[in-house]
């Protein structure tokens, strides 16, 4: 769940509320390498008439499902995690089949918990960072991690 008070700014690696401080949770921006897919849904619609695939699910929910199990900080998620976004493709498939009502909002609030959008991650204190083998040491031009030279800092 997001934290009270303001909103975060991204360009500070401490957020302070209350007295208190929440560090970002930083996370290598490469897609997951191994998403789940979407169990078989059982439906009494008969998916020809529905406008479903096999399977039961919407196609709009499938390609939901491609962009959102695969979202770099989907690697923090437990399995517990991974039953919130099954139960969440079910609203957006009956989002998607036409039920109406809270349906939309529930959807909208679940995609915040997940961290769907850039805002939601942000509330989460989660941030996007190059990953480390593409960064270049400065003193050696070498990929890893980031070491300075101890002679740069000496007055020769």
């Amino acid at each position: 769940m997001g934290l009270t008070g303001p909103k975060p700014n991204a360009d500070r690696s401490q957020v302070r509320f209350k007295g208190s401080v929440a560090e970002w949770t930083e996370v290598e921006d490469v897609p997951f390498a191994d998403p789940p897919v979407l169990p078989k849904r059982e439906t009494s619609v008969n998916y020809a008439e529905a406008g479903l695939v096999p399977g039961g699910w919407p196609e709009s929910t499938q390609r939901w499902w491609g962009v959102v199990c695969r979202m770099p900080h989907c690697v923090l998620w437990s399995d517990a995690d991974w039953e919130f976004a099954f139960a969440t493709a079910e609203t957006h498939a009956r989002f998607a089949e036409g039920w109406r009502g809270a349906t939309g909002a529930e959807l909208r609030q679940r995609e915040k918990l997940m961290g769907v959008y850039h805002d939601a991650r942000r509330d989460l204190r989660i941030r996007y960072v190059e990953p480390r083998s593409k960064t270049k040491s400065a003193a050696t031009g070498t990929e890893g991690a980031s070491v300075t030279s101890l002679s740069s800092y000496r007055n020769l």
